[in-house]
């Protein structure tokens, strides 16, 4: 007889990481493919997961002086053509609309009929469309800053699709903003990356490293992108957001100009900046495990489960009163600022394959009850990051699950960060490198590797060798790089070190 599998997803992280990934999104039922090539359907788990992101977020975009506003999904074809390099950058994955109306077709079926005078795309981004609207909204250094983000969805062609973290469509947020000088730019630049780190680190439980891009890794048009890189747990690196100082190149396109304090008319400096599902994504890859999804506390819509267990009427009634006793108590408590978030899942539905239903979809904590809990007082404890129930006391239990729910969330990103640099090494030749690149077992391919730190001299010489092992440069840390050192191919003398990795 066949030995059961132990674990709930099946394969395992080890066996088959990409498979795995695919198998956790089903098994949490956060998401499935569309009746569309390379889109998706979000399901409620998911979306209220990439609700409480956007909450968040949006209170951190407004905090630092930002308003939402919204702007068309279609952008005219001769907006992106005058910025040469940035309809370079998105020219191949742009869907491109060209008629207006359906017709019916001989024989059946219909036809695209009533050609545009001018194609419409399918927004990849937005700076071109908006830039056309700051043209008109900017006259005076009076009317700067302008702080703006939206939250919309993006259409890119991608041939490769993986569900959240690559797809023809998807959902994020985009931030422009104008301003009278660079360094005011620069330093929204700045800001808005620091904010997503502070997002990453304190919600997400998930480490990031903030640097800067080379400048073939550079947002299309823009003069310095920075991003934050995270590590996922089979050591690839993930970029989980960006911000761009966009210097005046889209002002001079779009005609973004003011006049300043001395009546002089000026270009404009603008940003932007964005986020999308890919964090969930991230969120999948930096702490689910063998049995499904892991969530930090922060971020569950639900937060604790309690399972109610009984045989018979009488059990039933006694038990589903000292649930929703406890319920109640939970929900007086407070967690990172806002109360618990917990419900009770009575249905009717055996107690292990209720338990394993949580489990998979990642809550973090379970409390199983029944009659014998209500005769000792005590409730059944299940901590979604670790493999051991407990018995609590049930006087104080509130207050201890609210310390619990802190305590995951803060074990997560400490095991998070532990593996990052546990798998992250300084290396300063090439035969290092290629070792560190090179799978150890051909057969099991996908687990290798990590973060390495090398200075450089130009990076444009490393990228052959980058280029055969599948290995891009991450992004120039903006800390702990004030050390010189030798390039790692060349042996030149390099002011700067970078992070390299194989990515997503």
């Amino acid at each position: 007889m066949a030995k059961a599998p132990s674990n709930a997803i099946s394969p395992t992280r080890a066996e088959d990481y990409p498979e795995w990934y695919q198998q956790v999104i089903k098994a949490a039922d956060l998401a499935e493919n569309s009746p569309v090539r390379g889109c998706m359907v979000i399901k409620p788990w998911g979306y209220q997961l990439w609700e409480n992101m956007q909450r968040a977020l949006d209170d951190m975009f407004k905090a630092t002086g930002h308003q939402n506003a919204y702007f068309p999904l279609f952008i005219p074809m001769s907006f992106l053509e005058k910025e040469a390099e940035h309809v370079e950058g998105f020219a191949k994955e742009c869907a491109v609309v060209t008629h207006h109306r359906l017709e019916p077709k001989p024989g059946g079926g219909l036809q695209p009929a009533g050609e545009l005078e001018e194609p419409l795309i399918v927004r990849p981004t937005s700076e071109t469309i908006i830039g056309a609207t700051y043209a008109k909204w900017v006259q005076s250094y009076r009317d700067l800053p302008i702080l703006i983000n939206q939250w919309a969805n993006v259409v890119r062609w991608e041939m490769r699709t993986r569900m959240f973290l690559r797809t023809a469509e998807f959902l994020w947020q985009e931030g422009h903003t104008v301003h009278a000088t660079a360094a005011e730019a620069m330093e929204e630049t700045e800001r808005m990356i620091n904010v997503y780190a502070d997002f990453a680190q304190d919600w997400m439980a998930m480490p990031v490293t903030i640097g800067s891009k080379t400048p073939d890794e550079r947002f299309p048009g823009a003069v310095e992108t920075l991003s934050i890189e995270a590590m996922m747990q089979d050591r690839k690196a993930l970029q989980a957001g960006t911000s761009h100082f966009l210097g005046q190149n889209f002002s001079r396109a779009q005609e973004i100009r003011f006049q300043d304090p001395q009546g002089d008319l000026q270009y404009a400096w603008t940003t932007s900046w964005g986020v999308s599902t890919r964090l969930v994504g991230a969120l999948i890859m930096t702490h689910s495990d063998d049995d499904g999804f892991v969530l930090p506390p922060r971020l569950a819509a639900t937060q604790v489960v309690i399972l109610p267990i009984y045989r018979d009427d009488e059990s039933r009634t006694a038990v589903l009163e000292y649930v929703a006793q406890l319920r109640e108590e939970l929900r007086g408590q407070s967690y990172a600022g806002m109360p618990i978030r917990v419900e009770i899942d009575d249905r009717d539905v055996r107690g292990g394959e209720k338990k394993w239903f949580h489990v998979k979809r990642g809550v973090p904590i379970r409390i199983e009850v029944g009659p014998k809990d209500l005769q000792a007082q005590t409730l059944f404890v299940g901590r979604r990051d670790q493999p051991k129930s407990f018995s609590m006391a049930r006087q104080g239990a509130a207050s201890q699950i609210a310390e619990l729910l802190a305590e995951i969330q803060q074990g997560l990103f400490q095991r998070a960060e532990q593996l990052r640099d546990e798998n992250t090494r300084v290396i300063t030749n090439e035969a290092d490198f290629r070792d560190f690149f090179t799978p150890a077992n051909a057969a099991e391919p996908e687990i290798h590797g990590g973060f390495a730190r090398c200075h450089f001299a130009d990076h444009e010489v490393v990228q052959p060798l980058l280029k055969e092992l599948k290995v891009t440069i991450r992004c120039i840390p903006r800390e702990g790089n004030d050390q010189e050192g030798n390039c790692f191919l060349t042996g030149k003398p390099a002011a700067k070190h970078a992070i390299f990795a194989k990515s997503y």
